[in-house]
Formats: C-alpha cells, structure tokens, sequence
C-alpha cells in the first residue's frame, strides 16, 4: 500500500530567495523520509501552485494527500484558504482524499534554530555582549496570534536571562525599530534581533532594515531549510496520514 503523498504549502513570494529556501526545506524533508513523495505547493504569488500539484499527483496514481502548511501562525490562511484549496481539489477529483495537517506553529525547538542563526549573525558583525533581545515574526490582525509569539519571545528571553521584546512586520505594533529604540531608551546598547520567519522575503527586509537603523547590533537570518524544521514537518505529516487511515 503506498504512503499518501506530501505537500508542503507554503505562503508563496515575489522573492525568488523564498522559493528557493522552501524548495531546499522540501529538499531536506526528502532527505530525511527518501521513502516518501514529498512536493512544494504555493499559496500565492509562487509556483507551482496547490491545484497544479494535486492534478500532478493525480495523475501519478495518489489517492491520498496530506497538506501541511508552512505557516508559523494559525491564522487566515490556515483558516480560510487551506480548507478552500482543499475542497476545490476534492470536488474536481472525487475520490480524492486530503487531509490538512496543523500549520508549523511555533515549537519550541525553533528557538534553537534560531539561537543558531543569531550566533551566526554576532559572529559576523563580532558582537560579544547582549542585554536585549527582540523577536521579529510578521504579524497578522489576529491578536491571539499574535499573543502566542509574544509567548514564545518570553520564553526564550527566560533562557537567555535577558529582556526581550516580539515586534511584527505587519498589522500589530510595535515594529522592530520601535522595539529597538525602546530598549535603547532605557540604556541598553546590544540588542540583537532573531527572525521568527521561515523564508527570506520583503517583510523579513524591512523588519532588519528597521531594527538596524534603530541601532540593532545584529539581524539573524530566517529558520530557513534546517533539519529540525523538516524534521516537524514531517511529524506533522505522520499525524495526518494516520487520520487518513479508515476508523
């Protein structure tokens, strides 16, 4: 009996540098699970998209889909246009099935990915020394989503026994330049900023953009295709093709 299929669907950029991490992030997850189909889907504004996906795996003689989305947040995408790509797909193949995982979320193993990526970024700009940390993720008009990275900003202020502060790129205050410029109004000097993003892109840009020109002494740079990240997809998907299995 073959294994249902993966997509991993992500938001889409006009970025090129966005496509290419989420194909290398795939790349990986394919690495780790050789036994697995395992293809990339776009939201948006990339290609290939979930539609032309599907009908490539229809063809391929999959029945079974499991779509796990490369979202960090549980918001409008994942509530609204996931469900709709999903229904399409099966209405245009009946007897299709496709069961969507949970979004990524925010595990807290990320905030070891992303120590990494900022220990890299201190490294190159040769800072040795911090007493603040911001964490920037792109934001979103949902204020529950909001609130759950705000949590996991405190959680990794706790680790690091420092300050810290979420900012957003997007549709909730503050930026990361306020952010910066806070804390540097209550004297600190070393603030490092981590990148709660998957992929590089505009809102990434203008969130490092903001935060150096506030006096930010470093920028990391995003999750991109790390093992671990593969690594949760791949355990979302375990969990989607057992649902698939009948009752």
């Amino acid at each position: 009996m073959t294994a249902p299929a993966l997509v991993a669907l992500a938001h889409g950029s006009r970025d090129p540098r966005s496509a290419a991490t989420i194909t290398a992030l795939v790349d990986e997850a394919k690495a780790q699970r050789p036994d697995l189909r395992i293809e990339r889907a776009f939201l948006e504004r990339s290609k290939p998209g979930f539609q032309t996906v599907v009908d490539k795996l229809v063809r391929a003689g999959y029945d079974e889909i499991v779509v796990v989305p490369l979202l960090l947040i549980e918001a409008f995408h994942a509530r609204v246009d996931v469900p709709a790509m999903i229904a399409e797909a099966t209405e245009r193949h009946p007897g299709l099935k496709i069961q969507a995982t949970p979004v990524l979320g925010l595990e807290a193993c990320f905030l070891e990915v992303l120590d990494q990526r900022l220990r890299v970024a201190l490294k190159e700009a040769r800072v040795r020394e911090l007493d603040a940390l911001v964490l920037a993720a792109a934001g979103t008009s949902d204020p529950l989503a909001n609130q759950a990275v705000a949590r996991l900003a405190r959680v990794w202020g706790t680790h690091h026994k420092l300050p810290v502060t979420a900012a957003y790129a997007t549709s909730a205050p503050p930026a990361t330049g306020e952010a910066v410029r806070a804390f540097r109004g209550e004297g600190r000097r070393h603030i490092a900023v981590g990148s709660l993003f998957l992929a590089p892109g505009t809102l990434l840009d203008r969130a490092t953009e903001l935060a150096l020109e506030a006096g930010a002494v470093a920028v990391s740079e995003p999750l991109g295709a790390h093992p671990e990240v593969a690594r949760i997809i791949l355990a979302r998907y375990a969990v989607g093709a057992v649902e698939l299995v009948p009752v």
